[in-house]
């Protein structure tokens, strides 16, 4: 647990920045939302004095942060969504997610926006009963994919499978591969990114690997095919991950200078042309394309796998034409 109140003094450098943009980026943990959040609360004190998030620093103030956000608790509910079911049985369910899908309700927003639209919701509708051991806002979820990520995700329908499938998440055990096309062509047709993942202190919505301290992530590629277009060169890879990262294969790849297309947070273009016409992606094309893990309760080894969407299919027909 953080340890209050915490203690800060800004330095001549941070003269004339806000209150809350200072606090955002010494609180590497917590959102700049949050921070506003905690002064409001009067949870911040400037000189032993409650303060405006839009004050402007000196340097040199006595800066304490007395406490945490107090947020008030989210029950995910149940919401009639369809779902693309690959498997299930009585301890889980594989399901084929759309990009465009949170897979659970965010706890930045308001009420209605954080607990709708989510694939937790409509796991509650389809299965009702889900593992309790991720909370009340993350029933059933093992693990993740991004929002604009699609295909497979196991998902437990009771505490001990969950457990167990933890387990074999945490001793790599559990194997993920990801369909991507990035820009440009890499130098090698198969390496491996071993470069730790941590926020990034300026953009805060993207992950970097620029900082010194972060959490290990390895990352494997393996080149599928080479594509010279006339919108460029463009590269379709198989990759799989030892660890489980936020943004992990996005933020590898980028790192490399070539992004996923469509990922415009890494640096994609939001569009690419060519003389006689341009194309978009409205996602990013990365795709969890197969699954293999153990049954957690009789050890059978199970097998899954997706073909890539139809709106990645027909992006790659673009491309080729």
């Amino acid at each position: 647990m953080p340890e209050f109140p915490k203690i800060l003094i800004p330095s001549a450098d941070d003269s004339g920045k806000r209150l809350d943009q200072y606090l955002a980026l010494q609180l590497p943990d917590t959102s700049r939302a949050r921070v506003q959040q905690l002064i409001e609360e009067e949870k911040v004190r400037v000189n032993d004095e409650p303060a405006k998030a839009s004050l402007r620093l000196k340097g040199g103030e006595r800066i304490a942060v007395l406490g945490e956000v107090q947020l008030p608790p989210l029950r995910a509910i149940a919401e009639d969504i369809p779902l693309n079911v690959v498997y299930e049985d009585n301890d889980l369910a594989v399901i084929n997610k759309p990009a465009g899908m949170m897979v659970h309700a965010g706890a930045g927003a308001s009420e209605d926006e954080r607990n709708r639209g989510t694939l937790v919701n409509a796991l509650l509708h389809r299965f009702r009963a889900l593992s309790d051991v991720g909370g009340e806002l993350r029933p059933g979820i093992v693990h993740r994919l991004d929002k604009d990520t699609s295909g497979l995700i196991l998902v437990a329908k009771n505490d001990e499978a969950h457990r167990r499938l933890a387990e074999q998440f945490s001793g790599r055990q559990v194997k993920k591969t990801y369909i991507a096309l990035v820009h440009g062509w890499p130098k090698q047709d198969r390496g491996t990114i071993n470069a730790s993942i941590s926020r990034d202190l300026v953009r805060r919505t993207r992950m970097t690997t620029r900082r010194a301290s972060g959490r290990e992530a390895i990352t494997h590629y393996t080149v599928k095919q080479r594509i010279e277009s006339r919108y460029g060169k463009f590269t379709l890879l198989e990759l799989q991950i030892d660890t489980g990262r936020t943004h992990q294969i996005r933020v590898h790849l980028s790192s490399l200078g070539h992004p996923v297309a469509g990922d415009t947070l890494y640096g994609a273009p939001g569009e690419m042309k060519s003389r006689t016409g341009k194309v978009a992606l409205e996602r990013n094309f990365l795709h969890a394309a197969a699954l293999r893990f153990e049954h957690p309760m009789s050890g059978e080894a199970l097998s899954f796998s997706c073909e890539l969407p139809e709106e990645l299919q027909e992006f790659l027909r673009k491309i080729q034409s």
